[in-house]
């Protein structure tokens, strides 16, 4: 369906309005999706993100500057994130010995469980939404994507 479509627009939009729409759009549709996935596990999309950056340190921990520069979402509040990932006793959260003014996180064996078992619905979860699209044309909108957001503002 045409974006015009889906907001039901009865003006017609120039062209970069409409891929500007459709990304969001898109976007938007991706997240209520996923979020329906993450439900029964009480995760938001951002604390997801942060287990998935745990995880990848391999059993290192992880001091939060590194955690909200390997964030999706840049705005995300790192520390409230992982004060909620802390509570639901899917994190540690340590002082560090050499530098008493760095906080290191790392995840916990429950953390990883919780990724394990999500890691199947998460597979699915992005196989729906490629399913449309062949192997030549996914490499494609992941190229044209990642030159419109690689546009630097001059």
């Amino acid at each position: 369906m045409k974006i015009e479509d889906e907001i039901r627009s009865s003006v017609s939009l120039k062209l970069a309005t409409k891929v500007v729409l459709n990304v969001l759009h898109t976007q938007n549709i991706i997240n209520e999706k996923f979020n329906i996935v993450l439900k029964p596990y009480d995760l938001s999309g951002e604390q997801y993100n942060v287990l998935r950056i745990l995880r990848g340190q391999k059993g290192n921990p992880a001091n939060m500057n590194m955690i909200q520069e390997r964030m999706v979402a840049k705005t995300s509040n790192t520390t409230r994130l992982v004060d909620k990932l802390l509570l639901k006793e899917l994190v540690t959260r340590n002082v560090c010995t050499e530098n008493r003014r760095k906080i290191e996180v790392t995840i916990t064996h429950k953390g990883l469980q919780a990724l394990t078992e999500l890691d199947p619905k998460v597979i699915e979860h992005e196989n729906y939404f490629c399913s449309n699209l062949n192997a030549e044309e996914l490499e494609q909108l992941n190229t044209l994507l990642e030159k419109y957001r690689n546009q630097q503002i001059q």
